[in-house]
């Protein structure tokens, strides 16, 4: 599905026709070993399906570049053995279906650079396609360049809606589509197949770029397929 021109809704991801570009966002690999130490025991399921879910989406590809938009892992200030094996698998396997992978800085990669380094990449605040600008979402950026883009894409939200379905919740992954200060702004769901996300109908917004009405934003549901669900002001009436 087209969530804007030359950019179609691909699952979880993002897809550049033209640029042949497509970008992920907040795959978070070890939140589950996270949360075992906190005591919360869930089967290590994580990154065999993370790679499913990859291998699905990338068969029949051809692609020039592959974008983590942000928070490739999880924890802040350690790289476990576990995160190593998994991050660099997830590189790995993003490199059989790309010519370039760009890393691009999230709120949670403050230890990045030594998995970076690792595959011979570099860790960036942005990028850039035409005047589409790809950013974490956690901070706004400032500076001539920002100023001019017309599109902005965004993850760190990691936007989800409850419905209400057969006398119960049920809470799914979301792509946003609406304005900031003129600009065209996207929110991309989470890959971390783990979690939902935040119900952008119930809780507060963490990125200082949704810290706005969100009403006119239009929904765009990710399930067995991607599903146009007009504005936040019309989910809410459902």
């Amino acid at each position: 599905m087209e969530i804007s021109k030359g950019v179609d809704i691909i699952d979880l991801c993002l897809h550049f026709k033209k640029e042949k570009t497509l970008v992920i966002s907040d795959v978070h690999m070890g939140y589950e070993e996270a949360l075992n130490k906190q005591g919360v025991l869930i089967p290590r399921l994580q990154y065999a399906e993370t790679v499913k879910r990859l291998e699905n989406i990338l068969k029949g590809f051809k692609l020039n570049r592959i974008i983590i938009n942000g928070d490739l892992k999880h924890e802040f200030g350690t790289i476990s053995e576990t995160e190593w094996r998994h991050t660099l698998g997830i590189l790995d396997l993003l490199a059989q279906h790309c010519r370039k992978i760009v890393l691009i800085k999230g709120n949670h990669d403050t230890i990045l650079g030594p998995i970076a380094e690792k595959r011979g990449l570099e860790v960036k605040r942005n990028y850039t396609i035409g005047k589409t600008m790809i950013i974490h979402g956690d901070k706004i950026p400032s500076g001539e360049k920002f100023d001019s883009m017309k599109r902005l894409v965004i993850g760190h939200e990691h936007p989800a809606v409850g419905l209400q379905k057969e006398g119960r919740l049920e809470t799914y992954k979301c792509f946003l589509k609406g304005k900031w200060k003129g600009k065209e702004l996207i929110v991309m769901p989470s890959f971390n197949i783990i979690t939902e996300g935040t119900d952008i109908l119930k809780e507060k917004t963490l990125s200082p770029f949704l810290k706005q009405d969100l009403d006119d934003f239009k929904v765009f549901i990710i399930s067995e397929g991607v599903y146009g669900f007009g504005s936040v002001r019309d989910v809410k009436r459902l």
